[in-house]
């Protein structure tokens, strides 16, 4: 059997958009990710692995990994012909244990690549508002461990030569010693009045930064009750926070939203969550899976010239009716002379992938609308609507009405999901969820069955729900799920837009 390959990736500071181009093309490689436990668990959406958690302590996360038995996984994996990538947050050599994993692999003939990533440094001090260098202030950043191995006799911390930097100093891990940290600053001259910030949770929702001058950070820091991962940073960039800062500053900054699509397509929404300074939790109350029979899309496929119209309604619609006829030996061509309607402008833009263009889409993005937009153009006219398994009958009802014979085609099926994951049962168990959005009426009912009684009791108070559209908000009130903000537009977009309206 050949050996396996590991792949040391840096994750980076905790934004799950900072990692590198080159560490989402090693996940998808992987038949393996060991992941450390500050890495963002969404980075894990790029891999298609068996994943684990190497965990600090005994918990809910898992059992605690010396580095000795993360070393010889790594090996054990590798000579089982595997290709590993053992993920680590920031860089794997700042302060991480990569090189120590990295000597292993060597010693025991096994092929690796070390992956750089963002160190929390660098994207600590730029997403608080400063540069670690500055040309006027700062000719040198000198990169300091806040927690030395323990086993270590006396500091190898040469404080009087830190104290007399005229430069930047960063102390990784330090937020436990930061009283005798500063204390030895200031014992060996720094000036008292030295600007300091500690930035816990760097680059994520939950960044938080407090800045004192040197002698009084300790103090500020013990009572705004900061957490690890910290970062200390000592030095007068810090003043350039007052006119830099920008990622605190984001309209939903802080806010925790559950995402309800389907896992697969929440892609968008958890990019534009981290845009707004929102923390994305995915809870997707719905599968997409196909459906288990093609022969009645096959056999209207072959007569598909019969129609006037073809309406899709989702994304998901476009991308399976599509996608089986391209599978057929079809292309775009077999749709000369039919018209196209979708229900928005997000099913038009899915079109474009395939080389189509809409004919109609209506100014608002619901079933009612689309009817009364397509009404006057369907008497006596063949439509088709390429739907899901399951889903509101307005449409067939109301071209009927207009003179239309209407074929309705599954051509995918939408499925509830069988409960939670483990993220989003923690932060609704732990009153952590600020909001929770709902796009679909079937979303809004499955969300009300698995949501928690003891979620329940917070809505209003610590939790809230958001709604896509008004026949949304009205299956999510007839499910008992109060509605605190309603798109003005019916789309995600529109969702995070109400949101923020009602968190101003």
């Amino acid at each position: 059997m050949a050996i396996g390959k590991v792949y040391l990736v840096g994750g980076g500071p905790g934004d799950p958009g900072l990692i590198s181009l080159r560490g989402v093309e090693c996940l998808k490689l992987a038949d393996e990710v060991l992941y450390d436990g500050l890495v963002n668990p969404l980075l894990l959406r790029h891999a298609n692995a068996h994943c684990e958690r190497t965990c600090r302590t005994d918990g809910p996360d898992g059992r605690v990994l010396k580095q000795d038995e993360i070393n010889q996984r790594l090996v054990d994996s590798a000579l089982a012909g595997k290709t590993v990538v053992r993920l680590k947050g920031g860089d794997p050599f700042i302060f991480g244990r990569g090189s120590e994993e990295a000597s292993c692999l060597r010693k025991h003939g096994i092929e690796y690549e070390i992956v750089p990533g963002i160190t929390a440094a660098t994207a600590a001090g730029e997403y608080a508002g400063f540069s670690l260098t500055h040309r006027e202030s700062a000719s040198m950043v000198t990169f300091v461990t806040g927690h030395e191995a323990p086993d270590k006799e006396g500091s190898a911390l040469d404080y009087e030569q830190l104290a007399g930097s005229p430069g930047t100093l960063v102390f990784y891990m330090g937020l436990d010693n930061l009283s005798r940290i500063s204390q030895s600053l200031l014992k060996h001259g720094k000036r008292p009045d030295t600007p300091t910030a500690v930035i816990s949770r760097a680059t994520t929702p939950h960044q938080r930064t407090i800045v004192a001058p040197l002698n009084e950070i300790s103090a500020a820091v013990a009572k705004a009750e900061l957490h690890a991962p910290s970062l200390i940073i000592v030095g007068d960039c810090v003043t350039q926070r007052d006119e830099l800062a920008w990622f605190e500053d984001k309209p939903l900054f802080g806010q925790k939203i559950g995402i309800t699509r389907p896992a697969a397509q929440a892609e968008p929404q958890i990019h534009r969550a981290f845009e707004l300074g929102a923390q994305p939790i995915l809870m997707p109350a719905i599968r997409i899976e196909p459906i288990d029979d093609w022969s009645e899309v096959d056999a209207t496929l072959e007569r598909i010239d019969e129609f006037d119209w073809l309406i899709f309604t989702s994304v998901n619609g476009v991308e399976a009716f599509l996608d089986r006829l391209w599978q057929q030996g079809g292309d775009a061509r077999q749709l000369f002379g039919v018209k196209i309607a979708t229900i928005g402008t997000s099913t038009a833009e899915a079109l474009t992938k395939y080389h189509l263009r809409a004919d109609l889409v209506p100014d608002e993005f619901r079933a009612e609308a689309l009817a009364k937009a397509l009404a006057p153009h369907v008497n006596e006219q063949n439509v088709l609507w390429a739907r899901a398994s399951r889903g509101r009958e307005v449409l067939p009802q109301e071209l009927t009405s207009a003179g239309a014979t209407v074929e309705e085609l599954v051509v995918y099926q939408n499925l509830d999901a069988e409960s939670f994951s483990d993220e989003a049962l923690a932060a609704l168990e732990n009153s952590e969820l600020d909001w929770i959005g709902l796009s679909s009426p079937s979303i809004a009912r499955r969300i009300a069955d698995l949501l928690p009684e003891s979620a329940r009791e917070q809505l209003g108070k610590s939790l809230r729900i958001a709604s896509i559209s008004p026949v949304t908000s009205a299956a999510a009130n007839e499910a008992g799920l109060p509605v605190h903000a309603e798109a003005k537009t019916y789309t995600w977009d529109g969702i995070f837009e109400a949101i923020e309206s009602a968190t101003r």
